[in-house]
């Protein structure tokens, strides 16, 4: 082993948690998408959820699919994609929010496409690494999250009554 190097041992259970935890991805995904069908932008914000959504299925699938040139390209374009528009977003919060960004449509926007590149930088690294350790736990976190911060704006409904109307009608 070179120095500086370390390699987690293999968590018992870790392969069929790793696909779990994308099965439980591509859920979130196709449901964020699916909810978008009355947003005032729509098109877009399919496209940013369907695609994580077949790739995270994909993943669940065939996890060895992350060493696949047409996964990466499409994985690597839609990251790309989802930092530009998280750039932009962040922009606009900074310059012109005026509630707790949960509040702010684009708040909400931001958090959706960090979440969608968080996980595909996920995938992306669990073909060069095998998922154990960190790794797997970051996995658990980040598929458990959304449905989690899902159950909470359910739950807040102060947090609701502010949002456009189109928002209301999703959960």
């Amino acid at each position: 082993m070179e120095a500086g190097c370390s390699t987690s041992p293999a968590v018992p259970g870790a392969s069929r948690l790793w696909r779990l935890s994308n099965v439980i991805m591509a859920v979130f995904f196709g449901l964020a998408g699916a909810v978008q069908i009355n947003d005032p932008d729509p098109g877009l914000w399919i496209v940013v959820y369907s695609v994580p959504a077949s790739l995270s299925l994909a993943v669940s699938l065939n996890p060895s699919i992350t060493d696949n040139i047409v996964w990466k390209s499409i994985s690597d374009l839609h990251s790309a994609a989802c930092v530009v528009g998280s750039a932009m977003l962040g922009y606009s919060l900074v310059t012109s929010a005026q509630n707790n960004i949960l509040h702010e449509e684009e708040g909400r926007e931001l958090f959706g496409l960090m979440i969608v590149t968080a996980w595909m930088s996920l995938c992306r690294n669990s073909a060069k690494n095998s998922l154990s350790g960190f790794h797997l736990v970051i996995a658990i976190f980040l598929s458990l999250s959304p449905f989690v911060m899902w159950l909470y704006i359910y739950v807040n409904t102060e947090m609701r009554a502010s949002w456009p109307s189109h928002c209301k009608t999703v959960i």
